[in-house]
């Protein structure tokens, strides 16, 4: 084989592993773009000067390292977006230690006379039932609260049970349930409690709600 065979051989090699695998670029001891141009030059050289490389040739070969090269630069400054854009959710999520929100959940403390939950509705409708129910799962309470707007909104309940005797404090759940002429219409409960911790983890943002659990920040549906 001739110095001009072998030194299109190395570049062929190194074209075809640097096309196919930036890392094996990146853990190279050498820049990738220098010992290109050092083994063209080494090639043009050793060239036959009855027979010179082709210009069309030469071209494509610096175009690929280039491009090589390129996607390199670009890798690299994804990596630094994706650092960037995860460093900032972690300082949203540590602003929201210390919040009230609402979170899709059934679930309600009855705390000081006073329970708060929440709902989302997709439309208007003429009247909205909240059920809400002790830790067997009876009925302690039905509040009627007329026509809603779409979107969400929030009640209170002040621990009257339906007997007109004082619920004891502690945790209930409840339903929702909308109505728009006789026709029933989609709502969601939407559980209140506040947030007291966060964690940046594989599947992102997680906030520690309390007895709610974990919510994402996409759960989030109002902050108080």
């Amino acid at each position: 084989m001739t110095q001009v065979d072998q030194a299109n051989s190395s570049i062929s090699q190194l074209l075809a592993s640097h096309g196919g695998s930036i890392q094996s670029a990146r853990k190279s001891e050498e820049d990738p773009q220098e010992r290109f141009l050092k083994l063209l030059v080494t090639q043009m050289q050793n060239q036959d000067p009855l027979s010179p490389m082709d210009n069309a040739e030469v071209t494509s070969q610096l175009a690929q390292i280039s491009t090589v090269n390129g996607i390199e630069k670009l890798n690299g400054t994804l990596e630094q977006l994706v650092a960037n854009s995860d460093a900032k959710r972690s300082l949203e999520a540590a602003t929201m230690i210390g919040r009230s929100v609402l979170v899709p959940g059934t679930s309600m403390a009855l705390e000081n006379h006073a329970g708060v939950g929440g709902f989302e509705l997709s439309e208007p409708v003429d009247k909205l039932v909240i059920t809400i129910k002790d830790s067997a799962g009876i009925a302690v309470r039905d509040m009627d609260l007329g026509p809603q707007a779409a979107g969400v909104s929030t009640f209170v309940w002040n621990g009257v049970a339906n007997s007109g005797d004082e619920a004891a404090p502690g945790r209930y759940s409840f339903a929702v349930k909308a109505l728009r002429g006789d026709q029933e219409v989609a709502a969601s409960a939407l559980a209140f409690g506040t947030v007291e911790s966060a964690s940046l983890g594989a599947n992102g943002v997680a906030l520690g709600v309390g007895e709610l659990g974990y919510s994402s920040m996409t759960d989030i549906k109002k902050i108080f």
